[in-house]
């Protein structure tokens, strides 16, 4: 099996964006060490519950998810990953069904929200998914994205902020059991008088 993990470099490479004093901070994923691999796996386990184990990171995947064309940040408390996020450009989509709904298709201005998960223990606390949202979103914006969209639950991308759109509803999405709506969240908050 360690053969699986060829061209992934020991210890991974990351940029601190964001720290706190209480050992909390999110990292902007360069590259992908061996060291961080079972973490995130781990992390993965989460999305798996709900979506079904093609949405698990494995050995054999995980380069397709941390890699020099995604964004890929993880939040870290006391040394280990509680939760990630990454973003794909939306282009890389091109062939699926769903990403012809969006009429950004082929313009370069859009980032694919992935995967955003924070495991179960650290939700609803400490304000670990909103930092790690947080810093996402602005780093989309200062890469030149204009939107972000992703695939949620129905009813989720309403929390989000006001000018967040609703593209297209799924009545089924993959393993889930519950309708899920794919949205477009602009970057730039518009002025509506």
């Amino acid at each position: 099996m360690e053969q699986l993990t060829l061209g992934i470099i020991e210890k991974s490479k990351v940029k601190v964006i964001a720290s706190s004093a209480f050992n909390f901070r999110i990292e902007l994923v360069e590259h992908i060490g061996k060291d961080d691999v079972p973490q995130l796996i781990d992390v993965s386990e989460e999305l798996a519950k709900k979506f079904g184990k093609h949405a698990r990171l494995t050995k054999m995947n995980i380069k397709k998810y941390f890699n020099e064309n995604t964004l890929p940040f993880v939040a870290r408390l006391k040394g280990q990953i509680i939760g990630y996020i990454i973003g794909v450009p939306l282009e890389h989509f091109k062939n699926e069904s769903w990403s012809h709904f969006d009429v950004n298709m082929g313009k370069n201005n859009t980032l694919y929200t992935y995967a955003f998960v924070v495991s179960e223990k650290y939700r609803h606390k400490g304000g670990y998914a909103k930092t790690l949202k947080r810093i996402y979103i602005n780093w989309a914006k200062k890469r030149g994205y204009e939107f972000v969209t992703g695939h949620v639950q129905q009813g989720i991308a309403a929390k989000f902020s006001q000018d967040t759109q609703i593209v297209k509803v799924f009545s089924e999405w993959y393993s889930a059991k519950t309708a899920f709506e794919y949205y477009r969240r602009p970057l730039q908050r518009s002025h509506r008088r």
